[in-house]
């Protein structure tokens, strides 16, 4: 029996948007001014929640952990992602991609069990504000955040066992400008089929129900608010939801694009551009959508930026020397 010399790969090559080389540096000017925007947007909100004593509802408490998860995906990403680009590709080692597959997995499972835990908070605010109170305590609040987090990351590390114990002997070159799941697939040389589909029957319970779980809360909510009898009334409470309404549309439509629709239909080369639109995109859309549309929000950042820059007190000196 013939033997098979078999070189073990130790690195992978990203390719980035190599195809699209004209437009690297302006691309990574865009990402670069993204990722700045959005470390310092989502940490703004992290700090207020923390701080200010009129962000302690449960709305607010799962906007933080939403932020945190939003500059951990990002801090996972984005810095290889910048090499990539500027360089027209970059090595990475497969240990490292490994490691980084494990975090992005983690994150964004546990931002779909968020956002899936926000519409369900929306749902108790709208459809049962009498019993909201004394549902979303703080032992509940606290049971489902904690629960989002474990839960992400149990899937991540069982994805990152079974990659672990793969062997990787060529090609090494990956075409993307991050280690996910499927182009990672593509460069094993071991028997993926177990984990082509545990990560299938993955989908059903952290993106297709929690989708559908969201869809129903959203129409339970409308049906509400078009039985609230004032005009105001009814501009408030669609105003409570409508942020994070936009958030789970644009996160999911994007991940369900590059995860759940068949590559015949949509090639490779689409997908990973679309890709940016969940891994640099919505983390930045977040703390935008909920600081601009949220009066608590921009009162509560007002004040504290009043207190180091006292802003109103230097005025009213002003027109008291006048």
């Amino acid at each position: 029996m013939a033997v098979v010399n078999e070189t073990i790969v130790t690195q992978f090559l990203l390719l980035g948007f190599r195809n699209y080389w004209p437009l690297n540096y302006f691309l990574f000017s865009i990402f670069l001014l993204l990722f700045i925007l959005t470390l310092l947007g989502n940490w703004v909100i992290i700090m207020l929640v923390a701080i200010s004593q009129s962000l302690k509802s449960p709305m607010y408490f799962f906007l933080s952990h939403l932020s945190f998860s939003d500059v951990l995906l990002t801090s996972t990403i984005t810095p290889k992602m910048l090499h990539v680009v500027k360089d027209q590709g970059g090595f990475i080692k497969v240990t490292d991609c490994i490691v980084q597959l494990f975090f992005y997995s983690g994150t964004t499972t546990a931002e779909c069990l968020l956002l899936t835990v926000m519409s369900y908070d929306r749902y108790l605010a709208i459809c049962r504000p009498l019993h909201y109170s004394s549902i979303m305590d703080i032992k509940l609040r606290s049971y489902l955040t904690l629960s989002s987090w474990l839960i992400g990351f149990l899937v991540a590390l069982v994805l990152f066992l079974f990659v672990c114990n793969f062997t990787f002997c060529g090609p090494y070159v990956m075409d993307h400008y991050l280690c996910d799941l499927a182009p990672l697939l593509e460069l094993t040389c071991s028997d993926h089929s177990t984990l082509d589909i545990l990560d299938f029957i993955l989908t059903i319970p952290f993106i297709i129900f929690p989708f559908f779980f969201i869809s129903f809360t959203y129409v339970s909510i409308f049906i509400n608010i078009l039985k609230i009898s004032s005009t105001g009334g009814r501009r408030k409470a669609f105003s409570t939801c409508s942020s994070h309404l936009v958030v789970v549309s644009t996160y999911y439509g994007t991940l369900m694009n590059v995860y759940m629709i068949p590559s015949n239909l949509f090639t490779y080369n689409v997908k990973k551009i679309v890709s940016p639109l969940y891994t640099a995109g919505t983390p930045l859309l977040n703390p935008i959508i909920y600081s601009l549309r949220n009066q608590e929000i921009k009162s509560a950042l007002w004040r504290c930026l009043s207190a180091f820059f006292p802003i109103r007190t230097f005025g009213h000196d002003m027109k008291t020397s006048r």
